[in-house]
Protein backbone atom coordinates (compact mmCIF):
# COMPACT_ATOMS: atom_id res chain seq x y z
CA UNK A 1 0.00 0.00 0.00
CA UNK A 2 1.15 3.58 -0.77
CA UNK A 3 2.77 5.17 2.25
CA UNK A 4 0.16 7.94 1.54
CA UNK A 5 -2.67 6.06 2.35
CA UNK A 6 -2.60 7.40 6.13
CA UNK A 7 -5.48 5.71 8.60
CA UNK A 8 -7.33 9.00 7.62
CA UNK A 9 -7.71 8.06 3.97
CA UNK A 10 -8.30 4.62 5.05
CA UNK A 11 -11.43 5.57 7.25
CA UNK A 12 -12.64 8.43 4.62
CA UNK A 13 -12.22 4.87 1.85
CA UNK A 14 -14.27 3.13 4.41
CA UNK A 15 -16.72 5.37 4.83
CA UNK A 16 -17.62 6.10 1.26
CA UNK A 17 -17.36 2.01 0.33
CA UNK A 18 -20.45 1.99 2.56
CA UNK A 19 -22.29 4.52 1.14
CA UNK A 20 -21.40 3.23 -2.69
CA UNK A 21 -22.82 -0.87 -1.41
CA UNK A 22 -26.02 1.03 0.29
CA UNK A 23 -26.65 2.78 -2.80
CA UNK A 24 -26.44 -0.42 -5.28
CA UNK A 25 -29.21 -2.21 -6.49
CA UNK A 26 -28.95 -3.33 -10.08
CA UNK A 27 -25.12 -5.23 -9.73
CA UNK A 28 -25.93 -6.67 -6.55
CA UNK A 29 -29.12 -8.52 -7.84
CA UNK A 30 -26.74 -10.02 -10.55
CA UNK A 31 -24.42 -11.17 -7.75
CA UNK A 32 -26.97 -12.06 -5.57
CA UNK A 33 -28.20 -14.66 -8.03
CA UNK A 34 -24.72 -16.15 -8.40
CA UNK A 35 -24.23 -16.11 -4.85
CA UNK A 36 -27.80 -17.86 -4.04
CA UNK A 37 -26.73 -20.39 -6.67
CA UNK A 38 -23.59 -21.72 -4.70
CA UNK A 39 -25.66 -21.48 -1.27
CA UNK A 40 -29.21 -21.95 -1.30
CA UNK A 41 -29.14 -20.39 2.32
CA UNK A 42 -28.05 -16.99 0.90
CA UNK A 43 -31.89 -15.93 -0.42
CA UNK A 44 -32.07 -12.26 -1.41
CA UNK A 45 -33.81 -11.22 1.51
CA UNK A 46 -30.84 -12.27 3.46
CA UNK A 47 -28.40 -11.07 1.46
CA UNK A 48 -30.02 -7.23 1.64
CA UNK A 49 -30.12 -7.21 5.03
CA UNK A 50 -25.90 -8.66 5.25
CA UNK A 51 -25.85 -4.93 3.18
CA UNK A 52 -27.85 -3.23 5.24
CA UNK A 53 -25.99 -4.25 8.08
CA UNK A 54 -22.87 -3.01 6.73
CA UNK A 55 -23.91 -0.09 5.55
CA UNK A 56 -24.83 1.16 9.18
CA UNK A 57 -21.41 -0.64 10.73
CA UNK A 58 -19.46 1.76 8.27
CA UNK A 59 -21.43 5.34 9.19
CA UNK A 60 -18.93 8.09 9.15
CA UNK A 61 -19.93 8.86 12.84
CA UNK A 62 -19.30 4.82 13.80
CA UNK A 63 -15.75 4.44 12.40
CA UNK A 64 -14.79 8.07 14.52
CA UNK A 65 -16.12 6.88 17.41
CA UNK A 66 -13.98 3.23 16.49
CA UNK A 67 -11.00 5.08 15.36
CA UNK A 68 -10.92 6.79 18.71
CA UNK A 69 -10.28 3.87 20.43
CA UNK A 70 -7.17 2.32 18.80
CA UNK A 71 -6.06 5.84 18.02
CA UNK A 72 -3.04 5.74 20.04
CA UNK A 73 -1.70 3.14 18.64
CA UNK A 74 1.16 3.84 16.03
CA UNK A 75 0.60 3.88 12.47
CA UNK A 76 1.53 0.74 10.68
CA UNK A 77 4.58 1.27 9.14
CA UNK A 78 5.91 -2.22 8.18
CA UNK A 79 2.70 -3.94 6.76
CA UNK A 80 2.30 -7.53 8.21
CA UNK A 81 0.18 -10.61 6.27
CA UNK A 82 -2.76 -11.69 8.17
CA UNK A 83 -4.29 -15.04 7.15
CA UNK A 84 -8.03 -14.74 7.18
CA UNK A 85 -9.87 -18.21 7.15
CA UNK A 86 -13.65 -17.16 6.64
CA UNK A 87 -16.97 -18.89 7.36
CA UNK A 88 -19.58 -18.96 5.07
CA UNK A 89 -23.08 -19.94 7.28
CA UNK A 90 -24.36 -16.55 6.53
CA UNK A 91 -23.80 -13.83 4.01
CA UNK A 92 -20.44 -12.04 3.71
CA UNK A 93 -20.09 -13.06 7.72
CA UNK A 94 -16.16 -12.63 7.83
CA UNK A 95 -16.38 -9.27 6.65
CA UNK A 96 -15.78 -7.83 10.10
CA UNK A 97 -12.28 -9.38 10.40
CA UNK A 98 -11.38 -8.26 6.83
CA UNK A 99 -12.66 -4.28 7.54
CA UNK A 100 -10.55 -4.31 10.58
CA UNK A 101 -7.26 -5.52 9.05
CA UNK A 102 -7.44 -2.76 6.18
CA UNK A 103 -7.69 -0.43 8.33
CA UNK A 104 -5.11 -0.95 10.49
CA UNK A 105 -3.15 -0.98 7.45
CA UNK A 106 -1.92 -4.41 7.15
CA UNK A 107 -2.47 -7.00 4.10
CA UNK A 108 -5.37 -9.29 4.26
CA UNK A 109 -4.97 -12.77 2.34
CA UNK A 110 -8.27 -14.13 2.68
CA UNK A 111 -9.20 -17.85 2.03
CA UNK A 112 -12.77 -17.79 1.44
CA UNK A 113 -15.42 -20.23 1.85
CA UNK A 114 -16.81 -22.49 -0.34
CA UNK A 115 -20.17 -21.10 0.67
CA UNK A 116 -19.44 -17.46 0.24
CA UNK A 117 -17.25 -16.92 -2.75
CA UNK A 118 -18.71 -14.36 -4.14
CA UNK A 119 -19.98 -11.85 -1.90
CA UNK A 120 -17.04 -10.40 -0.39
CA UNK A 121 -15.27 -10.11 -3.90
CA UNK A 122 -17.90 -8.04 -4.87
CA UNK A 123 -17.97 -5.61 -2.19
CA UNK A 124 -13.88 -5.27 -1.74
CA UNK A 125 -13.75 -5.00 -5.82
CA UNK A 126 -15.85 -1.71 -4.91
CA UNK A 127 -13.58 -0.54 -2.47
CA UNK A 128 -10.48 -0.66 -4.99
CA UNK A 129 -12.71 1.53 -6.58
CA UNK A 130 -12.71 4.01 -4.42
CA UNK A 131 -9.50 3.64 -3.31
CA UNK A 132 -6.86 1.63 -5.35
CA UNK A 133 -4.01 1.78 -3.08
CA UNK A 134 -6.23 -1.57 -0.96
CA UNK A 135 -5.77 -3.49 -4.54
CA UNK A 136 -2.35 -4.38 -3.20
CA UNK A 137 -3.56 -5.15 0.16
CA UNK A 138 -6.30 -7.68 -0.44
CA UNK A 139 -5.37 -11.01 -1.98
CA UNK A 140 -7.51 -14.26 -2.36
CA UNK A 141 -5.73 -17.83 -1.50
CA UNK A 142 -6.88 -21.14 -1.56
CA UNK A 143 -4.12 -22.17 0.94
CA UNK A 144 -2.71 -19.70 3.56
CA UNK A 145 1.51 -19.39 3.05
CA UNK A 146 3.76 -16.69 4.29
CA UNK A 147 1.54 -15.09 6.45
CA UNK A 148 2.61 -13.06 9.69
CA UNK A 149 -0.82 -13.84 11.71
CA UNK A 150 -4.02 -15.74 11.40
CA UNK A 151 -7.77 -15.28 12.37
CA UNK A 152 -9.79 -18.32 11.97
CA UNK A 153 -13.38 -18.91 12.42
CA UNK A 154 -14.37 -22.24 12.33
CA UNK A 155 -16.26 -25.01 14.52
CA UNK A 156 -14.95 -26.80 17.80
CA UNK A 157 -13.31 -29.69 15.58
CA UNK A 158 -11.65 -27.25 13.65
CA UNK A 159 -10.25 -25.27 16.09
CA UNK A 160 -8.19 -27.43 17.20
CA UNK A 161 -6.73 -27.93 14.08
CA UNK A 162 -5.82 -24.45 13.49
CA UNK A 163 -4.31 -23.98 17.22
CA UNK A 164 -2.03 -26.87 15.60
CA UNK A 165 -1.18 -25.37 12.56
CA UNK A 166 -1.34 -21.92 13.51
CA UNK A 167 -0.25 -21.98 17.42
CA UNK A 168 3.37 -20.78 16.65
CA UNK A 169 2.57 -17.25 15.10
CA UNK A 170 -0.16 -14.60 16.44
CA UNK A 171 -3.94 -15.46 15.91
CA UNK A 172 -7.06 -15.22 16.98
CA UNK A 173 -9.06 -18.36 16.90
CA UNK A 174 -12.62 -18.92 17.39
CA UNK A 175 -14.83 -22.08 17.77
CA UNK A 176 -18.56 -22.38 18.44
CA UNK A 177 -20.67 -19.99 20.02
CA UNK A 178 -24.20 -19.01 19.83
CA UNK A 179 -26.83 -16.50 21.20
CA UNK A 180 -29.56 -15.95 23.41
CA UNK A 181 -32.39 -14.32 25.13
CA UNK A 182 -33.55 -12.93 28.20
CA UNK A 183 -37.75 -12.73 28.79
CA UNK A 184 -38.73 -11.21 32.05
CA UNK A 185 -42.74 -11.48 31.22
CA UNK A 186 -43.23 -7.86 31.04
CA UNK A 187 -42.60 -7.66 27.07
CA UNK A 188 -44.51 -5.39 24.91
CA UNK A 189 -46.45 -7.41 21.89
CA UNK A 190 -44.15 -5.47 19.71
CA UNK A 191 -40.48 -5.86 21.25
CA UNK A 192 -41.26 -9.73 21.56
CA UNK A 193 -41.90 -9.14 17.65
CA UNK A 194 -38.50 -7.68 17.65
CA UNK A 195 -37.10 -10.87 19.34
CA UNK A 196 -38.24 -12.62 15.93
CA UNK A 197 -35.22 -10.11 13.81
CA UNK A 198 -33.08 -12.17 16.29
CA UNK A 199 -34.03 -15.54 15.85
CA UNK A 200 -35.43 -16.11 12.39
CA UNK A 201 -32.72 -13.21 10.42
CA UNK A 202 -30.23 -15.95 7.86
CA UNK A 203 -32.48 -18.61 8.83
CA UNK A 204 -31.18 -18.67 12.28
CA UNK A 205 -27.48 -19.91 10.89
CA UNK A 206 -25.27 -17.03 12.62
CA UNK A 207 -23.83 -17.03 16.04
CA UNK A 208 -25.57 -14.18 16.67
CA UNK A 209 -29.25 -15.63 16.21
CA UNK A 210 -30.88 -16.02 19.49
CA UNK A 211 -30.90 -20.56 19.61
CA UNK A 212 -32.25 -20.28 23.44
CA UNK A 213 -34.89 -18.59 25.48
CA UNK A 214 -34.32 -18.46 29.28
CA UNK A 215 -38.22 -17.81 30.66
CA UNK A 216 -39.62 -17.05 34.19
CA UNK A 217 -41.24 -20.03 35.47
CA UNK A 218 -45.31 -20.59 34.35
CA UNK A 219 -44.61 -18.52 31.30
CA UNK A 220 -47.37 -18.77 29.13
CA UNK A 221 -45.98 -19.22 25.51
CA UNK A 222 -48.81 -17.59 23.79
CA UNK A 223 -47.08 -14.24 24.80
CA UNK A 224 -44.24 -15.40 22.71
CA UNK A 225 -45.57 -17.58 19.47
CA UNK A 226 -48.80 -14.41 18.87
CA UNK A 227 -45.99 -11.86 18.66
CA UNK A 228 -43.82 -13.84 16.33
CA UNK A 229 -46.63 -15.34 13.55
CA UNK A 230 -45.60 -12.59 11.14
CA UNK A 231 -42.57 -14.52 10.60
CA UNK A 232 -44.35 -17.39 9.34
CA UNK A 233 -43.33 -17.09 5.68
CA UNK A 234 -39.91 -18.51 6.73
CA UNK A 235 -41.50 -21.94 6.28
CA UNK A 236 -42.04 -21.77 2.60
CA UNK A 237 -38.20 -22.16 2.37
CA UNK A 238 -37.19 -25.40 1.44
CA UNK A 239 -34.44 -26.07 3.33
CA UNK A 240 -35.18 -24.80 6.05
CA UNK A 241 -39.11 -26.76 5.99
CA UNK A 242 -36.45 -29.97 5.48
CA UNK A 243 -35.00 -29.01 9.05
CA UNK A 244 -38.41 -28.21 10.63
CA UNK A 245 -40.00 -31.18 9.19
CA UNK A 246 -36.85 -33.43 10.46
CA UNK A 247 -36.67 -32.11 13.56
CA UNK A 248 -40.78 -32.39 14.13
CA UNK A 249 -40.28 -36.27 13.57
CA UNK A 250 -37.52 -36.83 16.14
CA UNK A 251 -39.37 -35.20 19.00
CA UNK A 252 -42.73 -36.56 18.00
CA UNK A 253 -40.99 -40.43 17.69
CA UNK A 254 -39.42 -39.69 21.18
CA UNK A 255 -42.08 -38.35 22.56
CA UNK A 256 -39.87 -34.97 23.72
CA UNK A 257 -41.88 -32.60 24.71
CA UNK A 258 -42.09 -29.44 22.48
CA UNK A 259 -44.25 -26.81 21.59
CA UNK A 260 -45.09 -26.47 17.39
CA UNK A 261 -46.35 -23.38 15.77
CA UNK A 262 -45.92 -24.36 12.41
CA UNK A 263 -42.72 -22.98 11.44
CA UNK A 264 -40.93 -23.25 14.55
CA UNK A 265 -40.32 -25.81 17.24
CA UNK A 266 -39.80 -24.53 21.21
CA UNK A 267 -38.51 -27.48 23.38
CA UNK A 268 -37.50 -27.42 27.09
CA UNK A 269 -33.47 -28.41 26.77
CA UNK A 270 -30.54 -26.67 29.25
CA UNK A 271 -28.15 -26.77 26.00
CA UNK A 272 -27.53 -23.82 24.09
CA UNK A 273 -27.25 -24.78 20.41
CA UNK A 274 -30.27 -25.76 19.24
CA UNK A 275 -30.66 -27.39 15.66
CA UNK A 276 -32.35 -25.24 13.04
CA UNK A 277 -35.87 -24.58 13.12
CA UNK A 278 -35.74 -25.20 16.94
CA UNK A 279 -35.43 -22.84 19.89
CA UNK A 280 -34.64 -24.21 22.58
CA UNK A 281 -36.39 -23.03 26.29
CA UNK A 282 -34.94 -22.99 30.17
CA UNK A 283 -36.96 -21.87 33.16
CA UNK A 284 -34.92 -19.51 35.31
CA UNK A 285 -35.72 -18.87 39.36
CA UNK A 286 -34.86 -15.21 39.37
CA UNK A 287 -32.80 -12.69 37.05
CA UNK A 288 -29.71 -12.76 39.57
CA UNK A 289 -29.63 -16.57 39.47
CA UNK A 290 -29.96 -16.37 35.68
CA UNK A 291 -26.61 -14.01 35.60
CA UNK A 292 -25.08 -15.98 37.97
CA UNK A 293 -25.52 -19.04 35.52
CA UNK A 294 -24.57 -17.32 32.37
CA UNK A 295 -21.70 -16.24 33.77
CA UNK A 296 -20.41 -20.03 33.88
CA UNK A 297 -20.70 -20.29 30.49
CA UNK A 298 -19.49 -17.27 28.89
CA UNK A 299 -17.33 -18.31 26.61
CA UNK A 300 -20.18 -20.21 24.78
CA UNK A 301 -22.38 -16.98 23.79
CA UNK A 302 -21.75 -14.47 21.64
CA UNK A 303 -24.30 -12.23 22.78
CA UNK A 304 -27.52 -11.70 24.69
CA UNK A 305 -30.68 -10.17 23.68
CA UNK A 306 -32.71 -8.26 26.76
CA UNK A 307 -34.67 -5.76 27.59
CA UNK A 308 -33.99 -5.27 30.89
CA UNK A 309 -30.27 -4.47 32.39
CA UNK A 310 -28.43 -7.84 32.29
CA UNK A 311 -25.06 -7.71 34.59
CA UNK A 312 -22.68 -9.64 32.52
CA UNK A 313 -19.42 -10.11 30.69
CA UNK A 314 -21.60 -10.77 27.63
CA UNK A 315 -22.60 -7.97 25.38
CA UNK A 316 -25.88 -7.48 25.43
CA UNK A 317 -28.44 -6.13 23.02
CA UNK A 318 -32.31 -4.86 23.32
CA UNK A 319 -34.23 -7.51 21.06
CA UNK A 320 -33.79 -6.89 17.41
CA UNK A 321 -30.30 -5.66 17.10
CA UNK A 322 -28.19 -8.66 18.10
CA UNK A 323 -27.36 -9.05 13.98
CA UNK A 324 -26.49 -5.71 13.62
CA UNK A 325 -22.94 -5.77 15.84
CA UNK A 326 -21.24 -2.51 15.75
CA UNK A 327 -17.63 -2.18 14.51
CA UNK A 328 -16.36 -1.90 18.22
CA UNK A 329 -18.22 -5.55 19.33
CA UNK A 330 -15.72 -7.66 17.98
CA UNK A 331 -16.95 -11.85 17.90
CA UNK A 332 -15.95 -13.32 20.97
CA UNK A 333 -15.30 -10.29 22.77
CA UNK A 334 -11.57 -10.19 21.40
CA UNK A 335 -10.34 -6.85 20.52
CA UNK A 336 -9.36 -7.81 17.06
CA UNK A 337 -7.82 -3.90 16.34
CA UNK A 338 -5.58 -4.62 19.27
CA UNK A 339 -4.74 -7.30 18.00
CA UNK A 340 -3.94 -5.82 14.57
CA UNK A 341 -2.33 -2.55 16.16
CA UNK A 342 -0.34 -3.27 18.74
CA UNK A 343 0.24 -7.11 19.32
CA UNK A 344 1.46 -7.80 15.94
CA UNK A 345 3.81 -5.34 15.09
CA UNK A 346 5.70 -6.20 18.14
CA UNK A 347 5.74 -10.30 17.29
CA UNK A 348 9.25 -11.41 16.52
CA UNK A 349 9.67 -15.31 14.78
CA UNK A 350 13.01 -14.87 16.79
Amino acid sequence: MSPLLTTEKRLAALTKWAASIQAQSEGFIDISQRAKQENAWFSTENIEKAVAAIGTMLQAESLATWAKQWSNFPEVNAPKKVGLILAGNIPMVGFHDVVCVLAAGHTALIKLSSQDKVLIPYVLDQLIALEPGFAERISYVERLANFDAVIATGSNNSSRYFEYYFGKVPHIIRKNRTSVAFINGNESEEEMQQLGVDIFSYFGLGCRNVSKIYIPKSYDMAHFFEPIESYNSIIQHHKYLNNYEYNKSIYLVNSDAHLDNGFLLTKPDTSLHSPLAVLFTEEYASKADLEKHLQTITEEIQCVASMSSLNLSNQVVPFGYTQFPRLWDYADGRDVMQFLCEELPNFSRN
